[in-house]
């Protein structure tokens, strides 16, 4: 696989520039197979990868807020489809269009979910992974009922239970989860989390892995830009990066 400028359509850090360069220069580079990638994610760390990787595969989400139609679009050309937005409103506004071209282009919501966006988070979306409430849970329920369309879910679990941040409590979890797959029979398949910053990823990923394997879950959303590599070593079926492929973002 080798490494096109033309999918590089935005500046990138020196040092990783001069990275890309040397890579080029010796034919291109290989990514993982453990690793759904992007051509153009930063070839210098899919070394690390190899010995991560105990999930059978781990699809790279490749988070596109604030980012604009033409450097989507620059990924769905080097051949990606899974993307991540934080927010309906703005996907709402340039994902319609995508979806026309790239029909097979998968979009997860990984903000935060008001039961006022639910109807057309659940038309737009095709995972939602931030499912952290029973008020949330029946108006996804209610929704998917009466339009028919119905979205993979992950429920969000505050694994440092930080009072600011969203997410389902972990002693909490194991009732939310048989509220939402029991009884009212949501397609929930996953877990997901976001460690503090202030903390070791580490524990916050072991944890939701176990919370996972004890209730039969299959898919785990977990790791970002700064920490997906410990991600993968604890079993990230999905890991949702940003920063490391499009660089900084904007301001709001």
């Amino acid at each position: 696989m080798t490494i096109d400028d033309n999918l590089l359509p935005f500046s990138l850090p020196a040092v990783r520039r001069k990275k890309i360069d040397r890579l080029k220069a010796k034919g291109g580079v290989t990514p993982p197979p453990t690793l759904i990638s992007l051509h153009w994610f930063p070839p210098h760390r899919f070394a690390q990868h190899r010995a991560l990787a105990p999930a059978p595969s781990t699809t790279l989400v490749a988070v596109t807020k604030t980012q604009d139609d033409n450097r989507i679009r620059a990924a769905c050309q080097a051949g990606h489809r899974v993307f991540g937005e934080n927010r309906v409103q703005e996907a709402a506004g340039k994902w319609p269009a995508l979806k026309r071209d790239y029909p097979d282009a998968e979009l997860h919501l990984i903000g935060p979910l008001q039961t006022n966006k639910v109807r057309e988070a659940v038309a737009l979306f095709d995972v939602i992974e931030t499912l952290d409430r029973p008020k949330l849970a029946h108006a996804l329920q209610a929704e998917m009922a009466r339009g028919g369309r119905a979205p993979l879910l992950f429920i969000q679990v505050n694994t440092g239970e930080e009072p600011q941040k969203a997410g389902v409590a972990p002693q909490d979890a194991p009732a939310f989860i048989a509220l939402c797959r029991d009884e009212l029979a949501l397609p929930v398949k996953g877990l997901m989390c976001i460690p503090p910053l202030d903390e070791a990823p580490a524990p916050h990923f072991a944890l939701l892995a176990k919370l996972a394997r004890a209730h039969g879950l299959p898919l785990l959303s977990m790791g970002m830009s700064g920490d997906f590599e410990s991600a993968i070593k604890f079993g990230a079926t999905h890991v949702r990066v940003g920063t490391a492929i499009f660089g900084e973002r904007r301001a709001d």
